[in-house]
Parts: structure tokens; sequence; C-alpha cells
């Protein structure tokens, strides 16, 4: 080798070496980028409603209604002690696998819809709208109540009208975030009259003047998503009623026969998708729509979950239960493809990249079979086709990594002005 040549490697390594030790610097001194913010607003089919779901990874998720009920648990069941974990805890341990950094909080109590976190009408006075507007959220998700979407049918809990005013109120609250005086009539139908047909409220209602305040941690890059929840067996041919203990919250049969509102599953799934795709798409300050009650739809038909929890071979056919025994709140199974269906939705990571050696399955008492099963389901409901492979601990954390930096190019494009 002529000698120059030696002197030009050295020249090469010591460049190459001094380049990393910069970089390696660079990072040192860097401030680290800040984990993702998320809010699951929404009711027991967030929080989970039974154990071993409720209270699972609540160490690890913000309760941001566990101190209103210490104060005050008026309103509140016996069997749903605080703090919860519930979902929105499953999708913590799921992005903690996949290397993605998250601060997960949830401002959930049961039975409330999005009009009633919007308007705080808890009897307990809780702030629910204050829990929206307590931090800057990076995301946020929305679950409206299980029949609120629905059209309206005599004897059924549901009003279309205020689900879509509301998601739209709280869509504004928090991206615009201005301080507004509203009567629902100007919301809905625009005269009193058409306010009290498509909701059935009372003129009073319709009129009575609503002052809400400003959100001082608005903003336009707030990702908003939409949970699309499931078609509920207690209103599809039922055969029986449910009685649930308020102190035990066990559930007992009735004889009595259930009112039935939906000849199929796939009738209410078809419902509810319509419902929160379609205001979706109305309004573009939604960043999508998390399709839960689809997957539930397709783990059906794909034989992976029983279709009829009422069969008399319902407990011993071989397949999962997504329901629990009141036939509307979701199984330790349910709420897992619920959690999957949201963790792909909202990080854009393949659901079935977290494999057989998931966490939070085994935690909760679900076996690798049957979590593989649901995994691969979302997967495809998410349009990740085909199925990735179990992978490597390796391969998991690069899509993780993928996942943030994607999150992070958007962030930056947020902050440059891009559109949301």
């Amino acid at each position: 080798m002529h000698p120059h040549a030696h002197h030009h490697a050295r020249r090469t390594v010591g460049a190459v070496a001094t380049t990393a030790a910069a970089l390696l610097a660079g990072l040192a001194t860097a401030p680290a980028l800040a984990a993702t913010s998320i809010l699951f607003v929404g009711n027991s089919y967030t929080f989970g409603r039974v154990d071993p779901v409720m209270s699972y990874n609540a160490a690890n998720v913000t309760d941001l209604t566990a101190a209103m009920w210490a104060a005050n648990p008026t309103g509140s069941n016996a069997f749903e002690p605080h703090p919860w974990g519930g979902v929105a805890g499953i999708f913590k341990q799921f992005t903690v696998q996949a290397g993605l950094d998250y601060d997960v909080a949830l401002s959930t109590r049961n039975a409330a819809s999005l009009r009633g976190h919007y308007l705080n009408s808890n009897p307990a006075g809780w702030d629910l709208r204050g829990n929206i507007a307590s931090q800057k959220w990076d995301q946020v998700v929305l679950q409206e109540q299980s029949d609120e979407a629905l059209p309206r049918q005599p004897g059924l809990a549901s009003n279309p009208a205020y689900f879509e005013a509301y998601a739209s109120q709280i869509e504004r609250f928090v991206h615009d975030g201005q301080a507004t005086s509203y009567r629902e009539r100007d919301l809905i139908g625009g005269s009193t009259a058409a306010c009290q047909a498509a909701t059935g409220a009372s003129a009073g209602t319709c009129n009575l003047l609503r002052n809400i305040p400003a959100n001082a941690n608005a903003s336009a890059d707030t990702q908003l998503y939409l949970y699309q929840t499931w078609a509920r067996p207690n209103l599809v041919n039922a055969p029986f009623t449910t009685v649930t203990d308020p102190t035990t919250g066990a559930v007992s049969f009735t004889t009595t026969p259930a009112t039935s509102f939906y000849p199929t599953l796939e009738a209410m799934t078809a419902d509810l998708h319509n419902a929160y795709v379609g205001l979706a798409a109305s309004k573009p300050g939604f960043a999508g729509v998390a399709p839960v009650g689809n997957s539930f739809m397709r783990a059906v038909t794909e034989g992976v979950a029983t279709r009829d929890m009422y069969a008399p071979d319902a407990a011993t056919d071989g397949k999962v239960d997504l329901w629990w025994d009141d036939g509307t709140h979701a199984s330790k199974y349910g709420s897992y493809l619920s959690a999957l269906t949201l963790f792909g939705t909202v990080t854009g990571v393949d659901p079935a990249s977290l494999g057989g050696a998931e966490v939070a399955a085994m935690d909760l008492g679900i076996s690798r079979a049957d979590a593989l099963a649901l995994q691969r389901v979302a997967s495809l409901q998410l349009g990740f086709t085909p199925p990735v492979p179990e992978p490597g601990s390796y391969a998991l954390m690069l899509g993780g990594l993928a996942a943030l930096g994607a999150w992070t190019r958007r962030r930056r494009t947020h902050a440059q002005g891009g559109t949301r």
C-alpha cells in the first residue's frame, strides 16, 4: 500500500470516529421528545366494568375521575371502585411493548354519554368537561354511550342527534376552545319544534341557554378519534332480561323475554358503523374512527368468537366470548380486542406485531392462541393484510420506533403549519 494510503485511511477512520462521537454527544444533550399524551373519554365500555380489566394497569394510567369519585360517589356503582385502568390500561401496556412512549389518561363514569361529559350532568357534579380541558392532549378518543348513536326506535334509549351535536361540540372545545353560549335548538334542527322532534326533549331543554367556558388548553393539532362501539346481544333476540345486584354487580337472569331491537348482530353493527363513520366523514376535525364494533363482528364471522352468548353450548364451543353476562359489556376478551383495535388505529402499528408473548393477555388470563387469534382479527379489520407473523423482540422494537418516528414527523408538520 502506498504510504499516503495509510495516512488517508487513518484520517478517514479518525473522521468517522469524530463524527460518531459528535453525534452521540448531540443525542446526549438533545432534549428528550415528550411522551405522546392521550385521553380516553367514555364510560364502562372504556373503563372495563369488571375485573380483571377494570383495574388492569391502573398504576400506569391517570384516572381523572378517581379524585372526584373519592370526594362524592353519588351516582356511582359500589362494585366499580377506582382507580380504573380498563381498556386504556391494556392500550398502555401495548405501547410499552411496542417501544412507544405514551402518557395515558381516562375520564370516564358509568353510563356517561358525550352530552353528559360536555354538560357535566353527573349527579355528583363531577367536572368531566374540566378533565378534557385539564391539559393539551396529543390525542383524544371519544366513546359514546352504547345505544346513543343508533337510529331512534320506540323503547330504545338512542339519540343520534345528541351524538352528532355533542361529539361535534367536544371536537370544537378540544380544537378551538373559545367560550360559547348556545341553545340546543341552535345545534339541532334550528327551531324548538325541530329540536324536540329530533331528540324527544322538552321545549325547556331545547331552549335552555348553556354557557361553556373557554378551554385554555385547546390545540388545533390534537388528533381526535371516535371509538365505534359494538352490537349488544341483549338487544338482539335475547331470550331473557337480566338484573344487576347493586352491591356486588353480579348479574342474574330472569324469565322475562327481552325486547328485541335488531334481528342480527350484523344489523346493529351496520347502524353503529354508519353513525360513527358518517360523523367522522362529515367533520374534518376528526382524525378517524377506531372500528371496535366491526372487529367484534369480524371475530364472530371468522369463527373466533361465539355468535350467540345465550346458546346452550356458548361456554363449551371452543370460541371466545366477547360479551359479559349482561349481554352489553365486554368480557376480558372483548376488552382485549377493543384495545387492540384502538392501538392499531391510533398508533399505526399492526396489532399482530404484539405476538403470542404479549404481556396484557397473559396478565388477563387470555391464552396465547386466543391472543393471537384476536390480534389477527384486529389486524385484518384495520387493513394490515396479511397479518404480520409473530416477530422477535428486536423486530417489535423496530416497528415501535418506526411508528414513533411517523408520529414525530406528524407533530413537526403540525408545528410548521401543516394540516390536521
